[in-house]
């Protein structure tokens, strides 16, 4: 038997969890034209229970805030009903599970409005160095977005606030604030795709308060220690990367370190590629600021997981695609059996059980 740490007991703001390991969240699109949580999800989330921790895939927070064919949504009842059958049967085989909720903006396309607007966004820049957007047309090119009115900004951070209320309605262990890779938050933080000039751009401070306003509003719903916030201080993904990057982003996990969240889930690792503004950011960089715990995330194997844990530069770590070929990955983590090989991607996005809940555990 494995006695790692990784394989140990962990607190998580609130919640006891048996293992370090997270499920990390991984769009999908299995949830139909409705973006309705389904048996299908169910099965999928139900086989990876074993998982310290289940954070969702990507759920939009309103009809605006969809970027991506067939994904979850958490705005209107019959979404809260989907997910509060899959919490349910998850609960009832032992596990946990936290909402990521989610907003496009910029990454989105005019063809998933209700009246076909642009997408909007904190700035009118486009996504660059990108082949565009998937639609249910196919992909298309990124379009140049609409930058938000000032007095637009507090109904979506309200729409935050109500679908974390949807959230615990639903029954969830917890939250995410998806604030990476290139969508509406982090599209904000960043200087090369905020360069407004109100209380919300400018100054690293001013890109922060959205989020700022973002995280108090939820805390009127949810205990802080069952908020985590996502970041990507070295994402490339969705035309990101800034130069002042290592500044601004040590500065918000100083900043999000007064709410005394849970959680800062931040992706280190290089999988989706890097902006390469400097040298990469390290989750020992953030350790001094941040008391909450530390989720390492992207391209972490057992070996490189458990060396991050025992430095103490993390305190759990989060797997993605051997989460997709292997729904038993704890157990084959504990019992020292080998993986399955990689999924193949062709089969991420489509619209059935192949690819999605067909792999198979482990058979001594």
């Amino acid at each position: 038997m494995n006695s790692s740490k990784l394989l140990s007991p962990v607190q998580l703001g609130c919640l006891s969890l048996p293992n370090r390991v997270v499920f990390s969240p991984l769009t999908r699109a299995r949830a139909g034209i409705e973006r309705i949580p389904n048996s299908l999800m169910k099965t999928y989330y139900l086989q990876r229970a074993s998982a310290g921790l289940i954070i969702t895939e990507a759920t939009a927070i309103s009809q605006q805030a969809i970027g991506f064919p067939n994904t979850p949504g958490i705005y209107n009842q019959e979404q809260i009903d989907g997910w509060q059958e899959i919490v349910r049967a998850v609960h009832d085989k032992g596990g946990r599970i936290a909402l990521q909720l989610w907003h496009t903006g910029r990454a989105s396309h005019s063809s998933f409005q209700k009246d076909g607007s642009l997408p909007i966004a904190p700035s009118a820049i486009a996504i660059a160095g990108e082949d565009g957007v998937y639609t249910a047309t196919g992909k298309q090119p990124y379009q140049v977005p609409r930058a938000l009115e000032t007095e637009e900004i507090s109904s979506i951070v309200e729409d935050y606030r109500q679908a974390a209320e949807n959230a615990q309605k639903a029954g969830f262990d917890a939250i995410e604030i998806h604030g990476a890779n290139g969508y509406l938050i982090d599209q904000f933080l960043q200087s090369c795709s905020n360069q407004r000039q109100d209380r919300y751009g400018g100054s690293k401070e001013n890109r922060f308060q959205f989020l700022r306003e973002i995280v108090e509003t939820v805390l009127k719903v949810w205990d802080p220690s069952r908020i985590g916030v996502r970041l990507s201080p070295n994402g490339v993904f969705n035309g990101m990367g800034s130069v002042d990057y290592r500044e601004s982003f040590l500065y918000y996990a100083e900043q999000l370190d007064f709410y005394k969240l849970a959680f800062l889930d931040i992706i280190d690792g290089l999988g989706f590629g890097f902006h390469g503004l400097g040298t990469p950011m390290i989750l020992a960089e953030f350790r001094p600021l941040f008391s909450g715990s530390i989720i390492g995330n992207c391209g972490y194997e057992q070996a490189s997981a458990e060396t991050t844990l025992d430095q103490g530069n993390a305190d759990l770590i989060a797997f993605g695609r051997a989460y997709i070929s292997n729904p038993d990955l704890v157990e084959r983590f504990t019992h020292n059996w080998p993986l399955n090989p990689p999924s193949d991607p062709a089969v991420w996005y489509s619209d059935g059980p192949q690819g999605y809940i067909d792999f198979p555990y482990y058979q001594s």
